[in-house]
């Protein structure tokens, strides 16, 4: 097993065993001079403005109890022991900031969701020892629901299944169809309610100055904009989001950052992924995709880094950027954890950003056009 190098963090107000108090932190307040990259103390980073510090790579709970996309459309005891065992190993090795969504795992209604499986997690161990943990959550934006006060509700059921009394970071899962702006103020009221520490918003591009605006003028900071971000697929770089960011002092929060896998030098042409996914990398593009994987193994190779950590490590040094890769087990976690610590040289950065030029994933999200 590589040796693990993880900064240190020291992150904000502790999950107690029981439902914590509600508690209102000093509000950071947004200003025109906003950073060019996000600040770093302790090795940890700001989330924007807002003054929630976490660690500089998080841990997406996209998978936790889903049967739509990933686990094979099987949950069973066996992958909740391996989650828990994500989460467990995440915290021994000082990776505390966890992104999930009311509608990851079984959903809004569903008896397994991502939010309550973190939430059992975190309370379990707690039971053994304190842990700072900083939790993100998502609201959907779904046709039905309007104004601020939808907003309020379905925080406080995230809040519920969380086990919880506020959150770190909430953010607005995709851009609504329509009830933008009162989405927005929604945000906002649930900072001066004292229910989050911070807000976002994910896969925003267009609407991304206007949410940064509306907030503002209460004085709120935009923390982050989470989107789709990899060494393969860098629409951020390509369509002004990664640079507007950097601008605004928006942090990006990057997701899928090892291409759902296929830059973990797992998949082969002759050994593709399985499921959804399977229709995205597929043996033709991972036979484009090879010459990349095989630079990337070498320059791993003279760090004592896997590919994966390689690929993590590239989205660091862009700088203003917290990966949150998904774990599903102990070893996954202990692998990205190896991420940090250390740092690819320009020059290899330009190298492998010039030769993943030459292959790119045919996705996308339609949320990403607005």
């Amino acid at each position: 097993m590589m040796a693990l190098q993880v900064a240190g963090c020291a992150l904000p107000p502790l999950l107690a065993r029981r439902r914590r108090r509600a508690f209102r932190s000093p509000r950071a307040v947004a200003s025109d001079a906003a950073p060019a990259a996000a600040r770093e103390e302790d090795g940890k980073v700001a989330l924007g403005g807002s003054g929630v510090a976490v660690t500089k790579l998080g841990i997406g709970a996209w998978s936790w109890g889903d049967t739509t996309y990933w686990n094979e459309f099987q949950w069973d005891d066996r992958k909740l022991k391996a989650a828990k065992g994500a989460f467990d190993a995440s915290i021994d090795c000082g990776i505390t900031f966890f992104d999930t969504a009311e509608v990851y795992g079984a959903g809004i209604s569903g008896a397994i969701n991502s939010e309550s499986l973190l939430g059992r997690f975190i309370k379990e161990r707690q039971r053994k020892e304190k842990v700072e943990v900083a939790i993100a959550t998502k609201f959907a934006a779904l046709p039905w629901r309007f104004g601020r006060g939808s907003v309020i509700c379905a925080l406080k059921a995230s809040l519920d299944r969380l086990g919880v009394s506020s959150v770190e970071l909430y953010q607005l899962h995709w851009p609504g169809i329509w009830g933008n702006e009162g989405y927005l103020d929604g945000l906002g009221d649930a900072v001066e309610q004292g229910l989050v520490k911070a807000v976002g918003v994910s896969n925003y591009k267009k609407r991304l100055r206007d949410a940064y605006a509306q907030l503002k003028k209460r004085g709120i900071p935009l923390a982050s904009n989470q989107v789709n971000y990899s060494l393969i697929y860098r629409n951020p770089e390509e369509n002004g989001v990664k640079a507007a960011c950097d601008e605004l002092g928006i942090t990006l929060i990057a997701y899928s950052p090892i291409a759902q896998g296929a830059l973990t030098g797992k998949y082969t042409p002759d050994n593709p992924p399985k499921g959804p996914r399977g229709r995205i990398y597929t043996p033709e593009f991972l036979t484009k995709l090879q010459p990349l994987i095989n630079r990337i193994k070498e320059i791993g190779g003279n760090y004592g880094r896997t590919p994966t950590q390689v690929v993590l490590n590239w989205l660091v040094c862009q700088g203003n950027v917290v990966p949150i890769p998904g774990a599903k087990n102990a070893e996954q976690a202990r692998e990205f954890a190896g991420a940090l610590g250390w740092s690819l040289t320009g020059d290899e950065v330009e190298e492998l950003r010039s030769m993943a030029r030459q292959v790119k994933p045919v996705i996308g999200f339609p949320v990403e056009k607005l």
